[in-house]
């Protein structure tokens, strides 16, 4: 298997050799504002947010081989430029409501530490507001109604703070109280910080001036919270929406923006983080929750003057399906209801306050990712599909969606002659009697009746879940003739807030029974061979590839883990601390569970590998440092067993560069043709 200079397939363990940055590709006027050529390769674009007329769009794409912030036309033509030329990825953007500013986030260095960055809609005066300071990270949060602010997280080391002082409490360091308001001051950066196993980040959320981005006022401050985020400010300014709380253990928040008191406090569900949005008035929420609820429902939260809870009701609900995405048109009482229904979308249309029936949007493709208002009466949706890569269409009045011109085309999205594989939805039963299910990818070309070689692909999370979208890691192994079978075990969203906690604390083994389970459904089926198994996974599905081979060591042939944990010990040691909080709940305390999680160690039974493995990391992950890797394949190295690391340069816990990913899939694709060959 070829590596090129910025990655190495390596037998060691670790690799050190320093490497060169990412080559963008050339784009026409790249140091500015540039017309894009027409793409050569397929690419995708997403997370649309539109100008306050609707007309423009501030899109993400990765046609430069990162995702870089671009911006184009709703409506039609292909007046697309590029605003930021620089080769760090790009995450999230929001234009401003009275279109002066667009802001974005940028994890630097293709890492997992973020800031929050402002450009003209030209493409001048570039500015990074929040998340200049190295030990820090920044996230995007929402616009004030009236565009004179933007919402930011910044989120800092615990060596990084110092303790509160008189005036306005607990402002990180290299912010000081000025005239009521914290204002960020200069200085050099301090660089990345380890922490000590217990102490937590602190996430303090500010409201910046783009045009003074040197000040900034406080909103709230949160220790050990793992996220916290401005999803809404009303009208007037008076009440703040936020999300704040670990993972699987999210809560609203309405906020006094005047004695940063709080208001009403509800439970909301994981996935997208935008959860609501205050009524003209103030006096509503419209909440995507799972309050009190198995699945996500679109509420109405009354709040009296001092945004204290006075009613909740249920405005739209579907059983067995969460709301996973709320948005509001330019109207302000339209909202866009994206229901997720066994892991595709249905989209509706709902007038919040006339209380009529909803109306359906049909859709293009599987699944939407965002919806952002395109006009008065519009849409722009981010779309998904198997048989396409991510792209943004736009909807005029609520009507069909049209494509928008720089969006890639389906047939752009695999090689000529090869048409995308559509998946087939999976049902099975797991030996405790708990509903599972999942995708199956045919191989093209292989008959019904013709057993397999087949891949188990495991989602992270835990509580992701798999959906019918465009994988190009699916489609290189199936161009190889191997069948995927990508599967939810408990612990996965989408089957309600059971189902995700079934894997809580001791139910961890049940969960990697399910994998067993799954391969064997898919061997009973008659689609897999069972002398041909295979199991990779990515992140916790990284974990329960490791997890899988030591459990179930005569199942599979080989294994491929990627960014996956081997010692939940170490992992606790070594992860950010805003991550371990989250951790913690899901697999166990690391001092008061030290046995527990002794237990669920893959490291704990590594005398009963097998087979080969392929361990993948990047060498900036710092959810799951790239050591859980490398301790793993060692130890099968000391056992006489064939293991390998590929480390990819400048990446994290995702792989965001074309590069990376491209290498990645050829590597896999090499590493399962090895060993499930005939």
């Amino acid at each position: 298997m070829a590596a090129d200079a910025r990655h190495r397939l390596s037998r060691r363990p670790a690799i050190d050799a320093a490497a060169p940055g990412p080559v963008p590709v050339a784009l026409a006027g790249a140091a500015g504002p540039a017309d894009a050529p027409r793409p050569v390769v397929s690419h995708g674009c997403w997370y649309p947010s539109t100008d306050p007329t609707g007309e423009r769009v501030a899109f993400l794409c990765d046609r430069g081989g990162v995702p870089q912030l671009w911006t184009g036309p709703v409506a039609g033509g292909e007046d697309v430029h590029l605003l930021d030329a620089d080769p760090e990825p790009v995450t999230e953007v929001a234009w401003s409501p009275d279109g002066r500013w667009i802001a974005y986030t940028v994890n630097p260095g293709g890492g997992e530490h973020s800031r929050v960055l402002c450009v003209r809609p030209d493409g001048s005066d570039r500015r990074v507001v929040a998340g200049a300071d190295a030990g820090s990270s920044a996230y995007l949060g929402c616009w004030a109604r009236d565009g004179s602010a933007v919402a930011v997280t910044v989120a800092e080391p615990p060596s990084a703070y110092r303790d509160p002082e008189p005036g306005l409490a607990g402002l990180p360091a290299g912010w000081a109280e000025r005239d009521g308001h914290a204002t960020l001051l200069g200085g050099a950066g301090r660089g990345v910080v380890g922490h000590r196993r217990g102490t937590r980040d602190r996430l303090s959320a500010y409201l910046v001036d783009p045009d003074e981005p040197g000040a900034a006022t406080l909103l709230a401050t949160e220790t050990g919270a793992a996220t916290l985020r401005v999803c809404d400010l009303s009208q007037d300014g008076r009440l703040a929406l936020l999300r704040r709380g670990p993972r699987v253990r999210r809560e609203a928040v309405v906020l006094r923006t005047e004695d940063l008191g709080t208001g009403c406090v509800l439970r909301v569900a994981d996935a997208d983080p935008w959860i609501g949005r205050f009524s003209a008035d103030g006096r509503t929420v419209w909440l995507r929750s799972d309050h009190e609820r198995e699945f996500a429902a679109l509420l109405a939260v009354g709040l009296d003057e001092r945004g204290e809870l006075k009613d909740v009701s249920v405005v739209a609900e579907r059983e067995r399906s969460d709301l996973e995405l709320l948005a509001f048109l330019g109207d302000g009482r339209t909202a866009a209801l994206a229901w997720n229904v066994r892991g595709a979308t249905e989209l509706e249309l709902l007038d919040v306050e006339s209380g009529l029936p909803a109306r359906r949007v049909e859709l293009p493709h599987e699944v939407v990712t965002r919806v952002a208002r395109g006009g008065p009466a519009g849409m722009v949706l981010a779309v998904s599909g198997s048989q396409r890569r991510p792209g943004v269409w736009w909807a005029a009045d609520g009507g069909v969606p049209a494509r928008t011109p720089w969006s890639s085309r389906d047939e752009d999205a695999v090689p000529a002659g090869r048409p995308p594989v559509r998946p087939v939805p999976v049902r099975l039963t797991s030996r405790d009697g708990l509903e599972l299910g999942g995708w199956y990818y045919r191989a093209p070309g292989r008959a019904d009746t013709d057993p397999a070689p087949c891949v188990l692909h495991l989602h992270g999370g835990p509580e992701e879940q798999e959906r019918p979208v465009f994988e190009p890691l699916y489609h290189e192994l199936l161009g190889r003739g191997l069948d995927v079978f990508a599967p939810d075990v408990r612990g996965s969203s989408g089957y309600g807030r059971s189902f995700v906690d079934a894997d809580l604390g001791t139910g961890r083994f049940a969960a990697i029974e399910d994998v067993a389970d799954c391969a064997a459904h898919a061997v009973l089926s008659g689609r897999a061979d069972p002398r041909r198994l295979a199991v990779m996974g990515h992140s916790y599905g990284g974990y329960l590839t490791f997890a899988s081979l030591v459990w179930h060591p005569e199942l599979f042939r080989t294994g491929i883990a990627v960014c996956g944990m081997s010692d939940l010990t170490t992992f606790f040691a070594g992860t950010e601390p805003w991550l371990a909080e989250s951790a913690a709940y899901k697999y166990g305390h690391p001092e008061r569970d030290r046995e527990l999680l002794r237990a669920l160690s893959p490291m704990s039974r590594i005398d009963a590998l097998r087979v080969p493995v392929l361990a993948v990391h990047g060498e900036h992950d710092t959810n799951v440092p790239p050591g859980e890797s490398e301790q793993f394949v060692r130890a099968a190295r000391d056992r006489g067993l064939t293991a390998e690391v590929l480390t990819l340069r400048d990446e994290g816990h995702e792989f965001r560069r074309a590069d990376s990913r491209r290498l990645f899939r050829r590597a896999a694709g090499d590493w399962l043709e090895r060993y499930l060959g005939e």
